[in-house]
């Protein structure tokens, strides 16, 4: 199972348009996939709301997509605190994950995705080679949250095309 998590509790972010743009995407690949956004979450706690995301969301996956949005030169902190609170070796461990960063300025979260790959190997993920950096994202997207750029979108079924063949092996 693919879980696609939207790494924001901002409302009505970008980063949850560009989640839902892949999961748009992989189903048309035909690949299922759920949805996880942080949006309702305004702080994580280890209770039982938090062990029904973990039960539902996080243990059954064996392949994540994170969209991550640049906070600060990094990643979010709910979704720092979504990690720190789940029980690793039950969620994390031995896993595949695909990092897309989003950002409006210039790098795409870039640095944000290079620190989510360490924290990610130290719980034994194995990150995908392909991280995608989404620079002015607002730009990239139309009225409806979908994707308005070509080039985009051919970077977004390269990477996925090959994430989906790599998280098969």
């Amino acid at each position: 199972m693919i879980t696609i998590i939207s790494g924001t509790n901002r409302l009505g972010s970008n980063t949850r348009k560009v989640a839902h743009e892949y999961q748009r995407i992989l189903t048309e690949k035909g690949t299922k996939s759920q949805f996880l956004s942080l949006e309702d979450l305004h702080s994580i706690k280890r209770d039982e709301a938090f062990e029904k995301i973990e039960q539902e969301f996080l243990i059954p996956t064996t392949a994540y997509i994170l969209v991550l949005p640049e906070y600060n030169g990094s990643l979010p902190g709910i979704f720092k605190l979504l990690v720190d609170n789940s029980k690793p070796a039950d969620a994390w461990h031995n896993k595949k994950a695909l990092l897309v960063g989003t950002a409006t300025g210039k790098a795409g979260n870039l640095r944000g995705l290079d620190h989510t790959t360490n924290i990610l190997n130290h719980l034994k993920i194995t990150v995908h080679p392909n991280k995608l950096p989404l620079s002015v994202v607002h730009t990239l997207l139309d009225e409806n949250g979908k994707f308005n750029n070509d080039e985009t979108l051919a970077a977004i079924n390269l990477q996925i095309d090959d994430f989906l063949k790599w998280a098969e092996e």
